[in-house]
């Protein structure tokens, strides 16, 4: 018996029962180390805040990702969830959310440009009243296909974005005066880019490059493009793990605190010549560039950590180059023309923590999930009165996930007292 997922397109034999059984035990390990939004998913549950409501998702379909849709279905939404990446999708997660929690699904590892925006396409279709984004591409297929009283797509209410790169396209948005719609920048909210960018960018890159590769880190000369929240994660450790790290920048204060931070910094023309690895985590094009592989020392391994696959040049590579291989499953290498040196590119040029490992740990992804999940009822409360710009999660919201994830840890902080709060807010110096 075949049973179509029919939401994804892609049909899984079900008599074989171990695709959706492994990923059903794989989203309740998640599920067991968010426990932030383990506590919003009670209140969801009890309260439906979101009842009725048409919610479209355009995420990594992960564990982590799971654990979010759950809590969205559970606080009453109709959910609908495509991915944001073509090699970050887990099928045996997607086929758990269709058979056995009953979430639409559109989505399948590895699938090509054309079939990756016609599932955008089908969450538009659904018509969300909320979408929630990852690197802006739902928003921005909407803005490009959207024309009033002709195109049938209905305009959310609002939206809200996962990712630095997506915040910058959307605040373009805002700038020309042609956003459609409100967005909650997610990313910006203090326990996303603080601890989600730097601490799970950082983890689950290096744990990328190394399933992909199995290299030793240690004694490499570690070269990262960007020093970003995700770039800081990123360098840290790769430190820690042994490597003497390089940062190439254009900002002066990042650079200027990379410097600070112990780091060695250099133009990207210069630590071509010397690196091992290189990795891009600044959201930008051609960062690493057609005149930049020929310095490069034979072997070199290419990464991404950026969201879009357009970092390294990988067209000026295959033009440089006389041929290209696949050495591992998840490596790719390039032979140049004239100096027949090979350069390895992993994962594509896609994301390397999740083409080539899982993506970030479920106990980081719960900081940045809950803020996604509160902003859902944030907007279900509030979209009438919000205007077409890009708006920063509520303090309230950012502040309440820090002590509830605080809480889940067992870590108490202490409270000011009236007399600090009223010194706090004085003038006056002194007592």
């Amino acid at each position: 018996m075949q049973s179509d997922l029919k939401h994804s397109g892609v049909q899984f034999d079900i008599k074989n029962e171990s695709l959706k059984t492994d990923g059903k035990k794989r989203i309740e390990w998640a599920l067991g180390r968010m426990p932030v939004l383990a506590l919003i998913r009670e209140r969801f549950s009890k309260e439906k805040p979101l009842n009725n409501i048409v919610v479209g998702a355009c995420l990594h379909v992960t564990t982590e990702s799971a654990a979010l849709m759950i809590t969205l279905k559970a606080a009453g939404a109709e959910v609908s969830l495509c991915a944001s990446n073509p090699l970050s999708t887990q099928d045996d997660v997607a086929a758990s959310l269709v058979f056995d929690y009953g979430i639409n699904v559109f989505a399948i590892r590895g699938e090509d440009n054309k079939t990756y925006y016609d599932h955008i396409n089908r969450v538009i279709a659904a018509g969300p009243k909320i979408t929630l984004d990852d690197g802006a591409d739902v928003i921005a297929t909407i803005h490009k296909d959207y024309k009033e009283g002709s195109s049938g797509i209905q305009l959310p209410w609002a939206s809200t974005e996962e990712t630095t790169t997506g915040v910058i396209r959307l605040k373009a948005l805002e700038k020309e005066n042609k956003l459609l719609y409100p967005i909650m920048a997610v990313n910006d909210a203090h326990t996303k880019h603080l601890f989600d960018n730097r601490y799970g960018t950082g983890q689950s890159s290096l744990d990328g490059i190394i399933r992909a590769t199995n290299k030793l880190i240690a004694g490499t000369t570690f070269v990262v493009c960007g020093y970003g929240w995700c770039s800081r994660g990123i360098a840290q450790k790769a430190a820690g793990l042994g490597a003497n790290v390089i940062v190439t920048e254009v900002d002066p204060f990042k650079a200027l605190e990379a410097v600070m931070d112990g780091f060695r910094v250099m133009p990207i023309q210069e630590a071509a010549k010397i690196a091992d690895i290189i990795i891009t985590a600044t959201g930008d094009i051609n960062v690493v560039d057609t005149h930049h592989f020929p310095l490069m020392k034979n072997g070199v391994l290419l990464a991404n950590s950026g969201h879009f696959n357009v970092e390294i040049n990988l067209e000026g590579l295959k033009k440089l180059s006389q041929g290209q291989r696949q050495v591992k499953p998840l490596v790719t290498e390039y032979t140049l023309k004239n100096s027949k040196k090979k350069i390895n590119v992993l994962g594509e040029g896609r994301l390397v923590n999740l083409a080539c490992a899982e993506g970030h740990p479920a106990e980081v992804m719960d900081l940045s999930f809950a803020n996604q999940a509160l902003s859902c009822e944030h907007i279900t409360k509030n979209h009438a009165g919000l205007e077409k710009k890009v708006y920063k999660v509520p303090q309230l919201i950012d502040e309440g996930v820090a002590r509830l994830k605080l809480k889940a840890m067992g870590i108490g902080i202490d409270t000011l007292t009236e007399e600090q709060r009223k010194y706090l807010s004085s003038w006056q110096i002194g007592t």
